[in-house]
């Protein structure tokens, strides 16, 4: 099995959400004549990688933003394609008890099976107390939480909100809160490894890169101390997962490397039997 533990929710009313400037970004990568998202091409990237089950996350960036990919809207989609697509929740801490109570109502009553946040959009560092509150529902909810670390291509933000290094502490704060440093931390991949090695609940992800240009040294800690720690995802629609999925293959991974990354792995931290 293929497990793609990170992907974006690819319909019309997901990219009508999205703030303008950043739409312009997808329009440079797809074309400006690009007539628009289906939820039927997104199931047809996994179909064409042999990909059997992907998780697609709301945004809640409301606050700084009005950036927002409704919790509803995802559970829509995962309706549409039950068997194939996994949903993670979205919510905006700087919302305070309004976010602990729409986590929960996402999760018990939508069915969503995690939390996706990503710091330069709410514009708050992942061991800020303010995001706490949500780190503890989610920890209540025994739902893991994706968070988005490294570099990334919303213009007028700032990755400085986004360095694994903080992960450490809700890590350290919730040991039993399973947590995702997305995009192996780029540039501070070393930061990401060393957080990810030393607590027992961190995992780590190669979604959003072409693997030809994932830096030698993740791979040489995936094939040792994080061979059980490295999951599968593809940030779709950035690159296809066929694309993604081949090029993995190319790389100089030990045998049952891979297997880990795409299957064992992800099962262990989606909770899939």
């Amino acid at each position: 099995m293929i497990i793609d533990t990170h992907s974006q929710l690819w319909n019309e009313e997901a990219f009508k959400a999205m703030p303008e400037h950043m739409k312009a970004g997808y329009l440079a990568i797809f074309g400006s004549d690009f007539a628009g998202p289906k939820l039927e091409d997104e199931i047809k990237d996994m179909d064409e990688a042999r990909v059997d089950k992907a998780v697609i996350v709301a945004i809640d960036a409301e606050t700084v933003w009005g950036y927002k990919v409704s919790n509803e809207l995802v559970a829509e989609a995962v309706d549409q394609y039950p068997d194939r697509l996994i949903g993670f929740a979205g919510v905006d801490p700087r919302k305070g008890v309004l976010a602990v109570r729409e986590l929960e109502r996402a999760v018990k009553e939508l069915d969503l099976k995690g939390l996706k946040l990503l710091p330069h959009l709410l514009e708050i560092n992942p061991n800020d107390k303010i995001m706490y509150p949500v780190y503890e529902k989610a920890q209540e909810l025994e739902i893991p939480v994706l968070l988005h670390t490294g570099t990334q291509f919303h213009s007028g933000t700032r990755i400085k909100y986004c360095q694994p290094l903080y992960v450490d502490d809700v890590a350290v704060d919730f040991p039993n809160l399973k947590l995702v440093i997305a995009h192996f931390g780029f540039p501070w991949f070393y930061e990401a490894i060393a957080v990810c090695q030393r607590n027992p609940n961190v995992y780590i992800n190669l979604a959003g890169w072409a693997p030809k240009h994932i830096p030698e040294p993740v791979i040489t800690y995936i094939n040792g101390p994080l061979r059980n720690k490295a999951l599968f995802g593809s940030d779709y629609p950035l690159l296809s997962r066929k694309r993604i999925v081949e090029e993995l293959k190319q790389l100089p991974f030990k045998n049952g490397i891979l297997e880990k990354i795409f299957d064992e792995n992800p099962k262990r931290f989606l909770g899939i039997n």
